[in-house]
């Protein structure tokens, strides 16, 4: 039962990073610039972030089994759409149904787990669908570049298609049908759902319009954002069984929980998106080298995830999550310090710090908000747990490439000297820091009213 939903996770988790090496294939094949190419993974992450709160409750309603396997036959049939699409366009609908469907796939596993495995070993399995994350992460790359060099890009969609059609039939015969959906089935508040998705959709393409060609501005996405939100909140506060219940986001562990899991979102996204121009233009590393210095991350987060899950059994919710923030917190000044002293050695061995420190965080947070929650919200609260870290990732990938190019004083990367990028870095890793001692100061607000499961 757990290996289905770890498989889900993975399956969805290959379904981001498989399709960045297909990336400048794609653009000699259908002679696209990056402008455009760039928009078969824009279009997946996008319609993830827009769905993902959608499946949470569709599960909470209709049951997770048949919401999960709904969603593993959609990132099926939709792989399949794009092994075979015809043009860049198919591909990028293609790529939409798919994040659909992965929405599912990535709000579903926690609540199933919660309900399916002993209380005692909550946090394990937290952890062990974290480390399939991080595989996933970590092995897409891989596996999509040899694929592409043997048989060409439609290869690496074939193996998603199979990846699902193997994971949907150990989902129908692993996992148990009977996980409790709602009476009222009936109930989904569609309107309230219509409305969050145009604040989600507008939050996202006004992080990433200005880069993705879109003839959109990011202030005009904002504002129909805040327009959305506002209409939004007025249709839960009036909805007879609303979407997401508005008193749920004022109780304080839930709201800093989703809190701390934004900030921490954005942290782990200005690690990805900053650290390769520290090593390539700073360090002078070339491209192989980078990435390799890059690999050491999902590597550890592979083999640190169990572990993490079961610190939170044996320690309880509130001091693993502390844990992992303080080792955070100190993995970030060793970035800003140690990677322009020592430099790569210095650089790697902040990311062993880190990288353990994220994990323990992770498993820690979602173990308190599953087992804090009623049966009859899981689904959402993994939703909106899915949604803040979506949102966090969408943060950091525009904030922190801004930090540091302002730090650089409009000189540009390939303009400036290895000092100069050297100390914007330093100064981006500092700001990074700032943003984890709040999500402490969060961890601390909250204890009060946490209802996460003390050590058993």
């Amino acid at each position: 039962m757990v290996f289905a939903l770890a498989a889900s996770v993975l399956v969805a988790s290959l379904g981001v990073s498989i399709a960045t090496v297909t990336l400048p294939t794609l653009g000699r094949v259908f002679s696209a610039d990056v402008r455009q190419v760039q928009w078969v993974v824009l279009a997946y992450l996008l319609a993830v972030t827009v769905a993902i709160v959608l499946a949470g409750r569709l599960g909470d309603l209709y049951g997770q089994h048949r919401v999960l396997v709904a969603g593993l036959a959609l990132f099926t049939l939709a792989s399949a759409a794009c092994a075979a699409a015809p043009g860049l366009g198919w591909l990028i609908a293609g790529r939409v149904v798919q994040g659909i469907g992965a929405a599912a796939l990535m709000a579903l596993p926690l609540p199933i787990a919660k309900g399916l495995v002993a209380q005692g070993r909550v946090g394990t399995a937290m952890g062990l669908l974290g480390t399939m994350s991080a595989l996933g992460t970590a092995a897409g790359p891989a596996l999509g570049g040899l694929l592409i060099g043997a048989l060409g890009w439609r290869a690496a969609f074939v193996l998603l298609m199979l990846s699902g059609v193997i994971t949907l039939a150990v989902a129908l015969r692993c996992i148990p049908k009977a996980i409790t959906a709602r009476t009222d089935a009936g109930s989904m508040d569609w309107a309230g759902g219509l409305w969050l998705s145009i604040v989600l959709l507008c939050l996202a393409l006004s992080a990433t319009g200005g880069a993705s060609g879109l003839a959109i501005q990011p202030w005009t996405a904002l504002v129909v954002a805040a327009a959305a939100l506002v209409t939004f909140v007025h249709t839960e506060r009036t909805a007879a069984r609303p979407l997401v219940p508005l008193h749920m986001l004022r109780e304080r562990p839930v709201a800093t929980s989703l809190a701390m899991n934004l900030l921490v979102g954005a942290i782990m996204m200005s690690t990805l998106v900053v650290g390769p121009f520290f090593l390539s233009f700073g360090l002078g590393l070339s491209e192989a080298q980078t990435g390799l210095v890059m690999a050491v991350g999902p590597v550890v987060a592979a083999l640190s995830g169990v572990p993490a899950g079961r610190a939170t059994d044996r320690f309880g919710t509130h001091r693993t999550l502390m844990a992992g923030l303080l080792l955070t917190a100190a993995a970030l000044c060793c970035f800003a310090v140690l990677s322009t002293r020592f430099r790569v050695p210095g650089y790697v061995g902040a990311l062993v710090l880190m990288t353990p420190g994220f994990q323990l965080f992770l498993a820690a947070n979602n173990t308190a908000v599953m087992t804090g929650t009623h049966d009859a919200d899981k689904g959402l609260l993994s939703g909106l747990l899915g949604l803040s870290r979506n949102l966090g990732f969408m943060a950091g990938a525009s904030l922190a490439p801004w930090t540091f190019a302002f730090m650089l004083d409009g000189h540009g990367v390939a303009g400036s000297s290895s000092q100069a990028i050297g100390e914007a870095f330093t100064g981006t890793f500092a700001a990074a820091a700032g943003l984890c001692v709040l999500a402490i100061v969060l961890a601390l607000l909250g204890q009060g009213g946490r209802r996460g499961h003390a050590p058993q």
